[in-house]
């Protein structure tokens, strides 16, 4: 049964709000990358994620909500439109281009719960200065437009005026190019002049790498082994003081990528997913001391006292393949005296290859792995995006030759431990979560103590570009 409290309903102050951002994962390799370019990444990244730690815990000044907190659907978008404006990453102005030379935009949010559409798209943009704007507004409209309560629109079809009848976005979650921008001028959004998106660098990546491609070597316009050429995104998770999370995303697409294309990030469980759900107990929690046999914590976890069926050897490893939980985790046992109940969430964002993300539905895939798997959330985002997980595995024999089933993720999970007859809240927390299986990835975050923190690769070759230490491999 899912957990239907209302975050108004949630005692405000037992969740400490928490966040990660992401600036794009791909051939992001150390040894490319000079000291000067990963020190504006890193001033870039640890400004924007230090802006938003202090905006996400700064109470509203609204006398209606003194001392309500920002919404994990605010921090997460002013996040995202900070990255947006940045020409630095892959979204909004910095952008890249088209094959033909066009920006096109996507970007998307979705939550974990307190609106009826929960999740929602929009892609095609050609002159919304900050799509993830225009997602949000879609998201929070949701609800009135899914009880049919829009307004008229001003034109319609066939009246001669041009524009298409549009009274709002209806009951659906993703909008493509005109409609998406003429809805948005119907909300109040300024439109902007293509050439707002145009950086210099980008036009440069874009016009090299369409002559490297008709050099007739074997590599695509959209990606290079010895070259960075953005094919990731911009994004942000947060949690909320009310437990709930939320994903945002924003991008250009692939560099060069096909007029038209629309990839992962406004695609509903590829690019992004927020859930939450209930479970029996605390299975989630991670054990301290040594692992029991992973049979028996399923029976814990189901409440049986007896011996399930017997499997053999074949049958065990065959069923270790297909589930990951009976053999690989083991939920803690609970005591027996007092029966609790747990309320899961977790959001996602996604960046990388986004047609890699599009086969394998991966976000959502980490989802069900860690729902149904009954696992930490953190291990079922590296089956996914970790070496040798399901996005390489896509890639086939391609791995590392076209940039397919490269990427990574960063998401947030956060658990509310309940007793089952009470009710009371008996324990809150709140994880932040990242993964990677290519050269690198952009990120920053707010660790539990408050400070901000930010790496490109595992740490080690963070601190040598830092300090200017030996050659990076």
């Amino acid at each position: 049964m899912i957990y239907k409290q209302s975050p108004q309903q949630m005692p405000s102050g037992l969740i400490k709000p928490r966040l990660i951002i992401h600036g794009g994962a791909g051939n992001v390799r150390a040894d490319r990358i000079s000291p000067e370019k990963y020190a504006a990444y890193r001033h870039a990244l640890l400004s924007i994620v230090s802006q938003t730690s202090t905006y996400m815990t700064t109470p509203s000044s609204s006398p209606k909500s003194a001392s309500k907190l920002p919404s994990a659907l605010d921090t997460a978008t002013y996040a995202v439109t900070l990255l947006e404006n940045n020409p630095l990453f892959n979204s909004g102005h910095g952008a890249v281009f088209t094959r033909d030379g066009i920006n096109e935009l996507e970007a998307s949010v979705m939550v974990s719960r307190g609106y009826a559409k929960r999740g929602v798209g929009v892609m095609g943009l050609r002159r919304i200065k900050n799509p993830i704007l225009l997602a949000k507004t879609m998201l929070e409209r949701g609800d009135e437009d899914l009880w049919g309560n829009s307004h008229p629109s001003t034109a319609g079809a066939n009246d001669g005026s041009g524009l298409l009848d549009i009274p709002s976005a209806q009951g659906h979650t993703q909008l493509h190019g005109p409609t998406a921008e003429q809805l948005a001028v119907q909300y109040g959004f300024e439109l902007v002049d293509p050439a707002y998106f145009f950086t210099q660098t980008r036009w440069d990546e874009h016009v090299h790498a369409l002559e490297r491609e008709k050099e007739g070597k074997g590599f695509l316009a959209t990606w290079h082994p010895e070259e960075y050429l953005p094919q990731g995104t911009v994004g942000a998770v947060a949690l909320d003081e009310n437990g709930v999370v939320c994903a945002a995303t924003s991008t250009g697409g692939l560099t060069n990528k096909l007029t038209g294309r629309i990839g992962d990030t406004p695609t509903m469980g590829a690019g992004f997913w927020a859930e939450e759900w209930e479970e029996r107990g605390d299975p989630s929690k991670k054990s301290v001391g040594p692992t029991r046999n992973g049979w028996d914590g399923w029976r814990t976890y189901l409440g049986l006292t007896g011996p399930v069926v017997e499997l053999s050897s074949s049958l065990k490893a065959a069923l270790a393949d297909c589930l990951p939980n009976p053999l690989l985790y083991s939920p803690v046992p609970q005591n027996p005296t007092r029966a609790v109940k747990t309320i899961r969430s977790m959001a996602v964002s996604g960046t990388g290859n986004g047609d890699s993300f599009l086969r394998t539905a991966a976000v959502k895939t980490v989802a069900a792995i860690a729902r149904y798997g009954v696992m930490p959330t953190s291990e079922a985002l590296h089956q996914v995006t970790g070496d040798g997980g399901e996005l390489q595995k896509s890639a086939g024999d391609r791995w590392g030759q076209t940039g397919e089933g490269e990427g990574g993720m960063i998401g947030i999970e956060c658990v509310i431990v309940r007793d089952e007859k009470t009710g009371d809240i008996l324990e809150t927390r709140g994880e932040v979560l990242q993964d990677y299986n290519s050269a690198g990835m952009w990120r920053a975050w707010i660790d539990e103590a408050g400070n901000a923190n930010m790496l490109a690769w595992d740490g080690k070759k963070d601190k040598e570009k830092i300090e200017g230490g030996n050659p990076l491999h």
